[in-house]
């Protein structure tokens, strides 16, 4: 596919990545016109595989390579770089991805004929689970919001948190969320996740309450009447992920959880958690959290291996008669 894309690509801050040339940095910006245009990233997604194809080019230059002219030993030398640097494989694999994905891009545009990331597999990962929090600490930092600062930000974290821990939404969906879509007290809502893939979430009272309090006060303030934004930072602006993520460990601090537990992730980790002990099944829980592939919904269950065992248990057709006998 020849790229004549027009849609413009975000730019961002890129962590002191530099391209080696404006060969290069065009070719990424390209890239992501056609990633833009043929799958319909979201800024965010864009952004992300442009620190890191930056970050492919920084260090594909200092051994005197580039994207068109590099090998299988360049890739492989590049990701012992990232090694030594003691980049965790995560960010090793995450950033090999993205340099795959355009290596493949280059080969159909003709500007090279071979996939130099093709037969390298990705670094080994540990296996670790995803981090959350009890029921009970979910608890405190609800009841810590509801007397944090002012009452316009206690109200503001309050139904930010009910309404993250009431849906299970990434930080990005949350942050960026319409005021117009709370304007009549609905029992849900739709969301427009990764991709562009939308999907309907349920409120919850709590949440919905708690939104009704924060709207009460958000419309009371006049930099606010003209925003579209249900959590504006300005009129044009909506809170930020750091901004938000930074007032929550804050709250951890004043509910006395270690801040270090607590992140807009663990809270949307806890969702999923106490979704599937409560008894959700795991189809519901990936369109909950608006997963593409249910293997990625799948690793919650390794966090309760005794509900898997009590389910076949109680499940089976057969568990009533072992128990008799």
């Amino acid at each position: 596919m020849k790229t004549s894309h027009n849609k413009a690509v975000p730019r961002v801050q890129t962590d002191g990545h530099k391209p080696a040339n404006a060969a290069e940095s065009r070719l990424i910006t390209e890239f992501l016109q056609a990633m833009s245009a043929d799958r319909g990233l979201s800024a965010n997604s864009l952004a992300a595989y442009e620190r890191d194809l930056m970050a492919a080019s920084e260090g594909l230059s200092d051994t005197g390579c580039r994207f068109v002219t590099c090998d299988g030993d360049d890739i492989r030398r590049l990701l012992e770089s990232w090694h030594a640097d003691s980049l965790a494989p995560r960010s090793v694999a995450r950033r090999l991805s993205a340099l795959r994905q355009m290596m493949g891009w280059i080969v159909e545009e003709g500007l090279r004929t071979d996939n130099p990331c093709r037969w390298i597999s990705n670094p080994k990962q540990g296996g670790g689970l995803p981090k959350s929090l009890s029921e009970q600490e979910i608890a405190a930092l609800i009841d810590a919001a509801s007397s944090t600062g002012s009452e316009y930000e206690s109200r503001r974290m309050s139904a930010m948190l009910e309404l993250l821990y009431a849906t299970g939404l990434r930080v990005s969906e949350l942050v960026s969320l319409r005021v117009d879509q709370f304007r009549r007290n609905p029992d849900s809502i739709i969301v427009a996740g990764k991709g562009g893939r939308e999907r309907l979430v349920a409120l919850g009272n709590p949440a919905r309450v708690a939104i009704a309090r924060w709207l009460e006060c958000r419309d009371q303030q006049p930099q606010n009447v003209a925003s579209v934004h249900l959590f504006p930072a300005n009129e044009n602006t909506h809170l930020s992920r750091h901004q938000f993520a930074t007032a929550l460990k804050k709250l951890a601090g004043q509910a006395g959880i270690d801040a270090k537990r607590v992140s807009p992730h663990v809270i949307r980790h806890s969702f999923a958690t106490h979704m599937l002990n409560r008894g959700a099944d795991l189809r519901g829980l990936q369109t909950l959290l608006g997963h593409a592939d249910i293997s990625t919904t799948q690793i919650y269950t390794a966090t309760r291996p005794d509900r898997l065992a009590g389910l076949v248990a109680s499940a089976h057709p057969l568990a009533p008669r072992n128990q008799q006998d």
